[in-house]
C-alpha cells in the first residue's frame, strides 16, 4: 500500500466533461495522474463506488460542503475516484453538484487504486474489485497524509476529517 512520503504511481484517469473547455472533448477524457498533480496540493479521496450508500449519503457530500474550506488551506483540487467509468462519475457528479468543487474521476479498470495498494474484492457483493475508502494529501504528487477507512467504517476519510489535518492546533487552516 502507497504510503506517507511516497510519491503516486503515474496511471491514467477519466473525467466526463459536459461542455468543451480548455482542450477538453464533451464526454470522457483521459488524464496522467503525474500531469495533473505536478506541483500542484491535492487532496483525494476514493471510495467503493458511484451512487452506493455511504458514498451518497456521506463521503462526497462532505466534500462538497466543505470544498470552500479545504481550499482555504492551500488545496488546489479536490479529487473523488471511484472504480467507475467517466460516464457513471459524471452523472453522479451531476447528481451532487461537484462542478467547481470536486473533480470526479472515474478509474474503471483500477488501475491507479491496484497502484497504489487500495483496491479491494468485493465479488462477493457483486460489485467486483473496488478502491477502499480512503483520503490522502498530496503535495506534488507526494503523499503527506493517508488514511484508510476499515471495513464497513467511515471515520478517517470524511472530508470533516481531512479538515482536522490540515488545521493547525489553535483551529486556524494551515496553508503549506
Amino acid at each position: 500500500m502507497i504510503a506517507i512520503g511516497q510519491r503516486v504511481p503515474d496511471a491514467t484517469l477519466y473525467e466526463y466533461f459536459e461542455v468543451e473547455t480548455g482542450g477538453c472533448a464533451l464526454g470522457p477524457n483521459a488524464f496522467s495522474v503525474a500531469d495533473l498533480v505536478r506541483g500542484r496540493r491535492v487532496v483525494v479521496f476514493g471510495l467503493p463506488g458511484a451512487f452506493t450508500s455511504t458514498c451518497s449519503s456521506k463521503h462526497l457530500p462532505g466534500f462538497v460542503r466543505h470544498a470552500d474550506a479545504i481550499r482555504a488551506a492551500g488545496i488546489d483540487e479536490i479529487w473523488c475516484v471511484s472504480v467507475n467509468d467517466a460516464n457513471v462519475m459524471g452523472a453522479w457528479g451531476r447528481e451532487h453538484g461537484t462542478t467547481g468543487k470536486v473533480r470526479m474521476l472515474g478509474d474503471g479498470s483500477a488501475e491507479w487504486t491496484r497502484l497504489l495498494g487500495l483496491d479491494q474484492d468485493l465479488s462477493k457483493r457483486g460489485m467486483g474489485v473496488r478502491s477502499r475508502r480512503y483520503v490522502m494529501v498530496l503535495d506534488d504528487g507526494v503523499v503527506t497524509h493517508l488514511a484508510v477507512e476499515a471495513p464497513g467504517e467511515f471515520k478517517v476519510s470524511s472530508a470533516e476529517a481531512v479538515l482536522d489535518v490540515l488545521r493547525d492546533g489553535d483551529g486556524t487552516l494551515r496553508k503549506e
